[in-house]
């Protein structure tokens, strides 16, 4: 079995995981003892992330819902569809009409695309990290 040093993104502790992978499938997760953030420990989260991936919940098409029925649809055409709704709720209402929520499961990186995109592109203020919604914290989270 193959395995592969990555990041995990349950939190922003950014914890070094090595995921474990058979043919094309995910099949455990295990801690990086040299990474500097768990120095090999990690939480419940990050022991399990494996069947959160692996999961066959999963969305793997976009969807878009129009004229009251959801059908799957290629992602250029999802994405055709939110850039129009966005434009057309920024020209009628203004750029402030817009929020952006952002998650604690993002990357540093991932958040600053999204309040890039929010000021520059939209042209709003209004981007709400979410850190609110989690219940643990670096400093809290509950190490194995």
């Amino acid at each position: 079995m193959a395995h592969q040093l990555t990041t995990c993104t349950f939190c922003g502790v950014g914890c070094g995981l090595y995921l474990e992978t058979s043919g094309n499938q995910i099949v455990g997760a295990y801690p990086s003892v040299s990474h500097p953030s768990n120095q090999g420990r990690i939480c419940v989260r990050g022991w399990y992330v494996h069947e959160v991936a692996s999961s066959p919940d999963r969305l793997k098409t976009s969807f878009t819902s129009q004229e009251r029925r959801v059908a799957g649809s290629e992602l250029d055409e999802a994405l055709g569809f939110i850039a129009g709704k966005m434009k057309a709720i920024r020209d009628e209402h203004g750029p402030d009409a817009i929020g952006f929520l952002n998650s604690p499961r993002c990357s540093n990186e991932e958040s600053y695309l999204l309040q890039k995109f929010a000021r520059a592109v939209i042209g709003t203020n209004n981007v709400h990290h979410g850190r609110a919604f989690t219940p643990t914290t670096p400093s809290t989270s509950c190490w194995t």
